[in-house]
């Protein structure tokens, strides 16, 4: 496979490396104690003020809290500061194991990326389409090689700049800006999806068709569209996407009741 710009760097993984990796995969539980101080410092071979260092930073995070007289314990999912940057990278590297914070992000990309679709229909200029254009060639272009790369970049990497040129094509400050925030949400799904030949050609039909509603201009149908694009991708990870199992979402789920071309 050619070297993804998404890939985690391959620098030996720090204390504070080690334990977002055991947080995110799931090794610690919301609740869970981690290691004592004296007990990071020996595995590490570290001084205790560097360790607590790496705790108060873990903690400024969101990740663990810090209860006087039982340990370092960590938070709640609901706790952790994903807007941070620092917790955005490692949900990208190693969240995989943890099914249940793919369903947390499945089910908030779905109830944010077909009312974005919406907006770009009705916004996207000349340029915009154009830069998702670039980004749907990449995607169909890597898929025509062995190692599923075309000019130096994956096909997650095309994948991850096609979501993000319908956010910036919104031209709202919020939603461009959020779509940074969400390029590790978006690669913890498209990375970890294993598709066949078939499968690969059905979801690369389901994207060509948000394009499609977006250049014309057809803000309904892109907004089915795109939650044609994320049932796809839900189904590749095992996930329910029964309208039923997402009350909260029946709003955005009743788009898609028909067929979205």
């Amino acid at each position: 496979m050619c070297p993804s710009s998404l890939s985690a760097s391959t620098a030996r993984p720090d204390i504070a490396e080690s334990l977002a990796e055991a947080i995110f995969s799931g090794r610690y539980a919301p609740g869970d104690l981690i290691p004592r101080e004296l007990d990071l410092c020996e595995t590490f071979g570290v001084s205790r003020s560097t360790v607590r260092s790496v705790l108060q930073n873990l903690v400024s995070a969101g990740l663990l809290v810090r209860i006087s007289g039982q340990g370092t314990r960590v938070r709640e999912l609901t706790q952790w500061h994903m807007l941070d940057p620092r917790v955005t990278e490692w949900m990208a590297r190693y969240a995989e194991p943890n099914p249940r914070f793919q369903r947390e992000i499945y089910a908030f990309r779905v109830a944010v990326e077909p009312f974005v679709a919406f907006l770009a229909a009705s916004a996207a200029t000349a340029t915009d389409l154009l830069a998702i254009e670039q980004a749907y060639d990449g995607m169909a272009r890597s898929l025509e090689t062995p190692d599923h790369c075309w000019e130096g970049r994956s096909h997650d990497d095309y994948d991850v700049a096609f979501h993000e040129a319908i956010f910036a094509a919104t031209h709202n400050v919020v939603w461009t800006q959020l779509s940074h925030v969400l390029r590790p949400t978006i690669t913890v799904l498209v990375q970890r999806t294993n598709q066949s030949a078939d499968e690969l050609a059905d979801s690369m039909e389901r994207h060509r068709q948000v394009m499609e509603a977006i250049r014309l201009r057809q803000p309904e149908r892109a907004r089915a569209c795109a939650l044609a694009v994320l049932e796809r991708t839900g189904q590749d990870l095992g996930i329910d996407t029964d309208p039923a199992s997402m009350p909260a979402l029946d709003p955005v789920f009743s788009h898609w009741q028909g067929d979205p071309s």
